[in-house]
């Protein structure tokens, strides 16, 4: 019995294989063998083979049949390719048509059309938990510091059996204050991120991109070794590697930036330079990567294994929480700016920057009517008292509501007013004025 026993552990399962026994075993201990074939390697060579046994009696002795698969059948495994159902997919179902225009790839092309919208399976896949979200008195989304806080612990900790994938792509609309709300979840943390740009993503020579971001990647990791955390931070990616429409060069650098992301988010912990091929084992660094229109990517970068994918879209809440911060040091009431943030509600966060900006203006116009304009540059660049200072402008509701006015008449202009067409068409003077002209705001028309 026990000479039996030692020859079914070894011998694995093979197509078809045949077992006698004694009559002294029992049936019922037979019975129990069919759910325990092993489906092994046997001298190099894996055996396909049926989990379902049969059992039968021939002249008194009992036997066990493993029936193998009766016949291999030829399934075309890229073909789940054509209705790919990732959350990828759920992702840019989520940003379209709130992503401008100006950022959207030409339709029809790459992954701009989603083939999932199950708006029920997105609203419920996100958690958030409460967290302190102020630094040093400037807002933080709580959905956006619980994103990008779990990523990059989950990424230092050993899970078993979890793959984590190593990019976070943070993308949405312009203006939404994706990379200050990183910087600011960053320094929260105690974290300083090795920045990238889209800029350094091209070079003259081939292979450079590819190779900085070897070296940034492991600039970050000895900053680990040295016990402390880091990351690395790629600002606006899809303008670097994406292809914005049908007339963008792909170049040799973009292959190799896209190759290179993959191969790092594949092996995390053995990233070479070129030309050196020791294998050495460095610590695993967080990506942290955003972009306006991440469907101009290529495709095989984002999927889920490699890249988690996070669409800011900031709510009301966030916006009045971000513009208390922008006008923290001006005495602006809660109920204004949340009334500001109400009468421009289509307005990106960058909007109330530049509307705090322009206030200044004021200020700025009465010193230099003071100094004198041939005396400009004396004051400013070199000066021996220093920069000038002046007193805070008093940002009233009413004041605000105006020059909010004036930017949003110049954001209309740049959409009404395309001059570039009217240049290539027709009389380049008389196009151009015809839109001041109408309104009656072209110096003379009165006249």
């Amino acid at each position: 019995m026990a000479t039996t026993l030692a020859v079914m552990q070894i011998i694995p399962a093979a197509q078809v294989l045949i077992f006698n026994f004694d009559r002294e075993f029992p049936l019922g201990f037979v019975s129990r063998v069919k759910s325990t074939v092993p489906s092994s390697a046997f001298f190099g060579c894996k055996s396909k083979v049926s989990a379902n046994g049969t059992l039968g009696i021939a002249n008194g002795k009992s036997r066990v049949v493993a029936e193998a698969e009766s016949s291999k059948t030829k399934v075309d495994r890229w073909a789940g390719l054509g209705n790919d159902i990732s959350d990828d997919q759920q992702d840019i179902q989520r940003g379209k048509g709130m992503v401008d225009a100006l950022f959207q790839g030409a339709q029809g092309l790459g992954t701009q059309n989603a083939i999932m919208s199950s708006w029920g399976y997105v609203s419920q896949g996100q958690r958030t938990y409460s967290m302190d979200n102020i630094k040093d008195g400037l807002y933080i989304a709580p959905a956006f510091m619980d994103k990008l806080v779990i990523h990059i612990a989950k990424n230092f900790m050993n899970l078993p059996g979890i793959k984590v994938p190593l990019i976070l792509g943070i993308w949405g609309g312009k203006g939404q204050g994706k990379s200050f709300q990183c910087e600011l979840v960053m320094s929260k943390l105690g974290i300083n991120p090795i920045v990238m740009s889209a800029g350094e993503l091209e070079s003259g020579n081939a292979g450079e991109p590819a190779k900085l971001i070897r070296q940034r990647y492991r600039e970050a990791a000895d900053v680990i070794k040295k016990g402390k955390m880091c990351a690395l931070f790629i600002n606006d990616l899809d303008a670097g590697t994406g292809r914005m429409g049908g007339t963008t060069q792909y170049t040799v650098n973009n292959q190799m930036v896209n190759a290179t992301l993959m191969n790092i988010a594949d092996n995390p912990t053995n990233v070479q330079l070129p030309s050196i091929y020791n294998k050495e084992t460095i610590p695993r660094v967080p990506i942290i990567v955003t972009g306006n229109d991440f469907p101009t990517l290529y495709a095989p970068l984002i999927r889920d294994g490699r890249m988690e994918k996070f669409y800011w879209a900031p709510t009301r809440e966030d916006r009045i929480g971000v513009c208390k911060g922008i006008f923290r040091l001006d005495n602006v009431h809660d109920y204004d700016v949340a009334k500001l943030v109400d009468q421009f509600p289509g307005q990106s966060i960058d909007f109330f920057g530049a509307l705090r900006a322009r206030v200044y203006d004021d200020e700025v116009r009465k010193w230099i009517a003071k100094v004198g304009i041939e005396n400009i540059g004396r004051n400013l660049v070199n000066s021996k008292d220093g920069p000038p200072t002046f007193q805070k402008p008093a940002m009233t509701i009413d004041k605000l509501m105006e020059y909010g006015n004036l930017l949003v008449q110049e954001q209309q202009n740049v959409k009404r007013v395309q001059l570039a067409d009217k240049y290539l068409s027709s009389d380049a003077l008389v196009d151009a004025n015809a839109d001041a002209i109408q309104q009656g705001t072209f110096y003379g028309s009165s006249a």
